[in-house]
């Protein structure tokens, strides 16, 4: 079955939940569940400080999760686009569900007149960075942030 790429829809919460659950355990995080309620309230809001959603789904089952956010870059006159998160059901990997969440969110970037998205993964993130490798360009930039208190 192809799958379909589409914007969140609130009642898309419990599959949402499952996969970010996922998600965060595959890179060695947990949320609370406060945070789970926030982030989803958010990603339907209509703040343009928000996150978007969308959301890859076959046979009408929510399988991928892709959430981006445009700022403000001091670099250029336009936004950016942050691609923050993106997931696909291991079921589903190699099936192009990934690259097609990528390029919806390449859509919306140009819809918006937004000439740049950029995402980060880890290093050790095979699966993950072959696709990467396919749909984007791979910098030379390292990331740094402040230590935990």
């Amino acid at each position: 079955m192809p799958v379909e790429i589409r914007p969140i829809r609130p009642a898309d919460i419990a599959a949402w939940r499952r996969l970010w659950g996922v998600y965060l355990e595959f890179y060695g995080t947990s949320v609370p569940d406060a945070v789970y309620v926030s982030t989803f309230a958010r990603l339907l809001g209509d703040d343009d400080r928000d996150f978007c959603a969308l959301v890859a789904v076959q046979d009408g089952v929510v399988v991928g999760l892709v959430h981006y956010l445009f700022h403000r870059h001091c670099w250029c006159i336009e936004n950016v686009c942050y691609l923050q998160d993106l997931f696909v059901a291991p079921s589903l990997r190699g099936t192009g569900a990934g690259r097609k969440l990528i390029e919806a969110v390449y859509t919306a970037a140009d819809a918006a007149g937004t000439p740049s998205v950029y995402w980060m993964t880890q290093d050790d993130n095979a699966a993950g960075r072959q696709l990467y490798n396919r749909v984007g360009d791979l910098t030379n930039f390292i990331k740094y942030q402040r230590p935990a208190a």
